[in-house]
């Protein structure tokens, strides 16, 4: 039966993966919440489960659900902004297994928004609206009923298209604003920075915990410009191309480390979010050059 379980989990696991990653807004947790759910499906041993996947898809929620709950009280020693762990390949990069990732991933600021909901509000959203799972099934898990897991999502999906920028389709046009920003960041050029940034810009620093490196989000087109050319100028001759989350971004490797990523969020033909992740913690994964 072992066997059999383990062939089952194998065949879902980019699936639990993209899950548990939309759920946690790390890479790193959900590679966790997958082996926790491993143990916990192995130690069951269970022959009388009719569907599998939904089984499967029901035991990683739940440690997700648990996850979500035991952290949110770490987050209060946070300094600065929290922003996920990001997805990221490189332009040159030969990466298949991160190149998959991207493929089932998530803008970062929709990501930033799901940190907003309640852990219920979450898990309800992610099955359902993003992997359709019916709200039967997610009933036993937020222990509520049917009704109440739909009004969860409904709460949830009212929330998420209230806070989030419409993002522009066009992945070119993304990428030419994104350079142009760089352009006029390695330029030192303030009028031309502002000119790419929609009035409503927002601009989050995650620090992690590192002491007097936090800072309250940055809104306001001439507030991110004098932002970026003031502390960011000296970093922009290492930035290069990447994508971030399955949308144009940036990495800035100096001597081929990575120190921070940034995600951009297009709307309305600018530059609505700038996501700068500097949290080592979070670049762990991205420490060394491809």
């Amino acid at each position: 039966m072992t066997d059999e379980l383990m062939k089952a989990f194998e065949e879902q696991r980019d699936r639990l993966r993209a899950m548990a990653y939309r759920m946690l807004g790390s890479m790193t947790e959900a590679e966790d919440a997958l082996q926790e759910a491993w143990l916990k499906v192995d130690r069951s041993g269970t022959a009388l489960v009719e569907n599998r996947d939904a089984w499967l898809t029901t035991v990683v929620a739940r440690v997700c659900l648990d996850m979500l709950r035991a952290r949110r009280a770490r987050r209060e020693d946070y300094a600065g902004s929290w922003l996920p762990e990001p997805i990221v390949v490189t332009d040159d990069a030969d990466d298949p297994e991160r190149a998959a990732l991207l493929a089932d991933s998530v803008g970062l600021a929709l990501l930033v928004v799901l940190e907003t909901l309640t852990p219920a509000e979450r898990l309800a959203f992610v099955l359902h609206d993003m992997f359709g799972v019916p709200f039967d099934d997610i009933a036993p898990v937020v222990e509520r009923t049917p009704a109440a897991a739909r009004q969860l999502a409904s709460r949830a999906r009212r929330r998420v298209r209230g806070a989030t920028p419409g993002q522009e389709p066009d992945h070119a046009r993304q990428r030419e604003l994104v350079d142009a920003f760089l352009a006029a960041s390695q330029a030192g050029d303030f009028e031309a920075l502002v000119a790419v940034l929609h009035p409503d810009v927002v601009f989050r620093i995650d620090a992690g915990d590192l002491p007097g490196r936090g800072r309250p989000p940055v809104e306001g087109p001439a507030a991110v410009a004098e932002r970026v050319l003031v502390q960011g100028r000296p970093f922009a001759g290492f930035a290069r191309p990447a994508l971030v989350n399955g949308a144009p971004g940036v990495m800035i490797a100096p001597r081929d480390r990575v120190v921070a990523v940034a995600a951009f969020t297009v709307a309305e033909d600018r530059i609505a979010a700038i996501d700068l992740v500097i949290d080592p913690a979070k670049l762990r994964r991205l420490a060394t050059k491809p």
